[in-house]
This record gives structure tokens, C-alpha cells and sequence, in this order.
């Protein structure tokens, strides 16, 4: 542990003791008394309440913070758990959802000292933390204290143990697969429209071992099919595969370290110019080294349809075209993986891929019923992405990878601010 983890670890303990009276008004302090937290017996949970209060005028029923009740999963089934960072310290996360002006909130808040975790909104309830609607009312949040740009520092192994325990449970619970489709990063949201790719967000970001947390949850990426397959998974050595990333937000060139992302090029050679996601540089400029740049790399853990080989090089189907990464013979980088692969019917010249999983107003009868939330927070879903003939993708896999609309919070560099209710 270096001294600046040693110090953080003093300081959350010695808050730990005052942080209900210093952060909870009376009201939520007697709520808190109420709740027990849903989290496995193995881990040291508390439970602080989310802001659930009007913010406006009472006549609108739309001005509120910062979640919406609801009864699921009998009134919406929990298919995924989405994994976030903070993007500012663990009792400023507490702060921001605490405030209903705020309109963002997760269920979960996992402290990166010790592990410790935090409950904030009930597992019944829809917390505002995906920026897509859809997403938002089938998962369950987890907030990670940390920095995406920053993650060596801030990801510690107290924070993959808790996490990944608190997963297991929620899994166990709602009966949510263990695999990338089902347990996703914040990057692995999608938009709502093409439009809404320029918004997405990055984290956990490129710092975040994904092989070493999903072995945690007891499904580390293994071979599964024969190694000419079609399906492959990558799976990249964190600490072997060391990359050169830049925090663009900051203008600063960050250090060679360990990695989840590899990066992509438009050819194999390590010349060629990274990809671009059409979203991110719609002028067809190439793709970046920044961390934010989610076009220009793929993840370890995640799963992709090899579109061709060259030595030392593969190339995968990456939003409808050839994207090529470095495969040196030995370095395990790819595992071949036993699965379906969607790909467009003979005669079909491309396949509508959508955002959210819900129908367009126009296709709905004004006379369906459905629950004064969906009514009232809902949006049209609209085409992501085509995926042109020729092209191969996994099932259930999303579209590009980050997700949340501009905020409207009062601190726009918080990730946890960033989620927005609107798109809640």
C-alpha cells in the first residue's frame, strides 16, 4: 500500500463514524434506521438513502430527484449490472446523490480503500445511473470510487473483492448471466441514437483489469472452440499488455502501464491509423490514443467475430468494418470461444441494430397500459447502427460503448453528476 492509499484508508475511517450525521437530515436518518442493505453477509455494507424529493414546482411531477420507485423485478425483470467510477471521492459521491438537484444516483457506492460499500438506492428501485432509460430500468449500478485515468491507483484489490462479491450476490439474486453481456462497464452502455455516441461515457476506462475481474467472479475467458473459430474473446494480459494512453481532457500524456484495452488500426501494421467511431469523429478524422476514445480499442473480456488473420495481426468486425489489433503467436491475447454470431439473412443488405429494446411511439397505441414512470421518463428508441452485409457481430453485444447525454448537475466533471435524468 503506498503512502497516498495509506492516508486515504485513515481518512474514510476516521469519517466513516460521523457520515450519517454530517451528510443524512433527520428524515433520512430515520429511514436509514429502516433498511437493511441488500448485500452477501461476507461484506461490510451501510445503508445511506439516495435524495428521492421534489426540486420544483409541485404542480410538475417531473421536477424530482434523483430515482424513480418501482417494484422490480416483479415490474421490470434485472438483467444487467453496469460497473462505474466516481470520477471524485467517496464522500462526494454521497454528497452528489444526496442532493435531489443533482437528478443522478446508483444503487450501490464502493469505496477504494477498503472496499467498503455503500447502498443508496433499493434494488426494487431505478436508479439514474446508465444515461439510457431502457438500461436503467433492467440493472443495478455500482459506483467505484476512483479516477478512469488514474485507475492503477485507484482500483485496488480491496475494491475488485467487494465488487465482485456484491456482483455474485446480485447475480445469484435476479438470476443475471456472469458474462460481458450481462455484467457491462458504463462504456458498455449504448446511446438511444447515433446521435447520442458523442455523449457516452469511458468508464471504468482502460485501467480497469476486466480478466482479473471476471476470474474473481469465476468466469475468467478460456478456450471453448477451435482456434480457427470465428468467435473469439479477447483477452489480453493486463500486466504484460503495457499501453501509452492520454488524458486529452487534460492535454497530458499518461504513463506506460498495465491494460484491459488493446488498440485498433485500419490495417495490420502498427503505422496504420487507429480506427475511428464515425460517432466520435463524424469529419472521418482518424481514431486517438486518448483514453476517452473508445472507438480505437476494444477490451479484454469482450467478445468479437475475427473478420480476418494476417501473421501476428487479427482482424474483428467493429462497427461494420475490418479493425485490426496486434495477436503475436503466444501472447494469448485472443481466446477462441464457442457461440452464435449474428450476421444479415441472404438477401438482406443490412441489419437495424437499436439502442434500447422498447417500440417507437408511432408503433405503440396510445391506448397500452403501462406504469406512470414509463410514461412519463420513457423515450422513442431509435437506430444506433446499421450492421451492412458481410459484417458478423455476437449476440446481445452493444453497439459502440459509452453512454450518457450532457449534464445538467452543478459539477460537470463528476461522472456520478454526468448521468443525467433525462435520459436517467
Amino acid at each position: 500500500m503506498t503512502p497516498k492509499q495509506r492516508n486515504r484508508r485513515t481518512l474514510a475511517l476516521t469519517a466513516a463514524g460521523a457520515l450519517g450525521a454530517a451528510l443524512l437530515s433527520p428524515a433520512a436518518q430515520a429511514g436509514a434506521d429502516e433498511v437493511r442493505p441488500e448485500c452477501p453477509h461476507s461484506l461490510t455494507c451501510d445503508w445511506v438513502p439516495a435524495a428521492y424529493q421534489q426540486t420544483g414546482d409541485p404542480a410538475d411531477k417531473d421536477t424530482y430527484g434523483n430515482y424513480d420507485t418501482a417494484d422490480r423485478p416483479d415490474s421490470n425483470a434485472i438483467k444487467f449490472i453496469v460497473l462505474h467510477d466516481t470520477e471524485v471521492d467517496y464522500d462526494t459521491t454521497l454528497k452528489i446523490f444526496q442532493n435531489p438537484r443533482n437528478q443522478t444516483s446508483a444503487h450501490y457506492v464502493v469505496r477504494s480503500v477498503d472496499g467498503h460499500v455503500t447502498q443508496m438506492v433499493k434494488n426494487k428501485d431505478i436508479a439514474w445511473q446508465a444515461g439510457n432509460w431502457y438500461l436503467n430500468t433492467h440493472s443495478i449500478g455500482i459506483e467505484q470510487e476512483g479516477f478512469a485515468a488514474e485507475g492503477a491507483t485507484w482500483y485496488t484489490p480491496e475494491m475488485y473483492r467487494s465488487t465482485a462479491k456484491l456482483v455474485r450476490h446480485l447475480a445469484a439474486k435476479y438470476d443475471i448471466p456472469l458474462d460481458r453481456q450481462h455484467i457491462l462497464g458504463h462504456d458498455g452502455v449504448p446511446p438511444t441514437s447515433a446521435a447520442g455516441t458523442k455523449n457516452m461515457h469511458w468508464d471504468p476506462g482502460p485501467y480497469w483489469d476486466w480478466n482479473r475481474f471476471m476470474a474473481l467472479l469465476g468466469r475468467p475467458a478460456v478456450p471453448s472452440a477451435p482456434r480457427t473459430g470465428e468467435l473469439i474473446t479477447v483477452s489480453a494480459d493486463f500486466a504484460r499488455n503495457r499501453q501509452t494512453f492520454r488524458d486529452c481532457e487534460k492535454g497530458a500524456d499518461l504513463p506506460p502501464q498495465g491494460s484491459s484495452a488493446v488498440p485498433l488500426h485500419t490495417e495490420p501494421s502498427a503505422d496504420a491509423p487507429l480506427f475511428s467511431d464515425p460517432g466520435l469523429h463524424p469529419d472521418g478524422s482518424p481514431g486517438t490514443n486518448c483514453a476517452a476514445d473508445w472507438g480505437s480499442k476494444i477490451s479484454a473480456t469482450q467478445q468479437a467475430v475475427v473478420a480476418g488473420r494476417e501473421p501476428g495481426w487479427t482482424a474483428i468486425w467493429w462497427y461494420g468494418q475490418k479493425a485490426w489489433f496486434r495477436t503475436p503467436p503466444g501472447s494469448g491475447t485472443t481466446v477462441p470461444t464457442a457461440g452464435l454470431v449474428v450476421k444479415p439473412k441472404e438477401g438482406r443488405a443490412q441489419v437495424p441494430v437499436y439502442g434500447v429494446a422498447y417500440p417507437e411511439k408511432r408503433s405503440t397505441p396510445r391506448t397500452s397500459p403501462s406504469p406512470p414512470w414509463a410514461v412519463r421518463s420513457s423515450t422513442p428508441s431509435r437506430r444506433a447502427r446499421r450492421s451492412p452485409a458481410g459484417a458478423r457481430r455476437p449476440p446481445g453485444t452493444t453497439t459502440r460503448r459509452r453512454s450518457t447525454p450532457p449534464s445538467r448537475t452543478t459539477t460537470p466533471t463528476s461522472e456520478v453528476a454526468r448521468s443525467t435524468s433525462r435520459s436517467r
